[in-house]
């Protein structure tokens, strides 16, 4: 089995910080009034969830170049694709613009991360 190598202060200090983000919020959530308790909360949720995802891809993508590895990653530069694509079609007239350049920026991507996922396996 590999060891993998410790963390560094910087993956500490994400996942500290929405842990903190988690706490101020939920106490925020619990002590403001509800127009802003309302918010504090979904906010409490957020950085729930980006806890949750940065501690998965950190686990996932172990050692440093963690954003590399991601670009270079062609089944999520595809996912991205897909989602931009289907939110392109579902937008109102107004927001097209908005998803065009997403779905563009997606299209970009995932041609860089086949081409540079092909270069490395030749």
């Amino acid at each position: 089995m590999q060891s993998r190598p410790p963390w560094s202060d910087r993956r500490r200090r994400t996942l500290l910080g929405l842990a903190l983000g988690i706490v101020a919020c939920g106490l925020g959530a619990a002590a403001l009034p509800a127009q802003y308790g309302v918010t504090s909360g979904l906010l409490a949720l957020l950085c729930a969830f980006l806890l949750v995802a940065a501690t998965v891809m950190f686990l996932a993508v172990p050692g440093p170049g963690t954003l590399g590895t991601l670009l270079r990653s062609l089944p999520l530069a595809g996912a991205a694709l897909v989602v931009a694509v289907l939110l392109l079609l579902s937008a109102p007239e107004d927001l097209r613009w908005l998803w065009w350049t997403a779905t563009g920026a997606s299209a970009v991507w995932t041609a860089t991360a086949g081409w540079q996922t092909r270069r490395s396996d030749v």
